[in-house]
């Protein structure tokens, strides 16, 4: 593997930087509310997953307790 020097290391840094193509605001404000609608869906599915086996496990242990 080549060793690059310093300076040359600095530019090409600099010209794969230049290559980044940043999110605008309103495309960062978008996937940022949407991440919180999934994890709002999400926590909604889950709790009603854990309350449907605990009322199952509940009323298997009615019936054999």
């Amino acid at each position: 593997m080549a060793r690059t020097n310093p300076l040359q290391f600095i530019q090409q840094t600099r010209a794969e930087v230049s290559k980044i193509v940043w999110p605008t605001r309103r495309e960062v404000m978008l996937t940022t509310v949407m991440v919180f609608i999934m994890a709002t869906l999400t926590a909604i599915f889950f709790a009603l997953v854990d309350v449907l086996i605990r009322n199952g496990l509940q009323t298997i242990l009615n019936v054999f307790g």
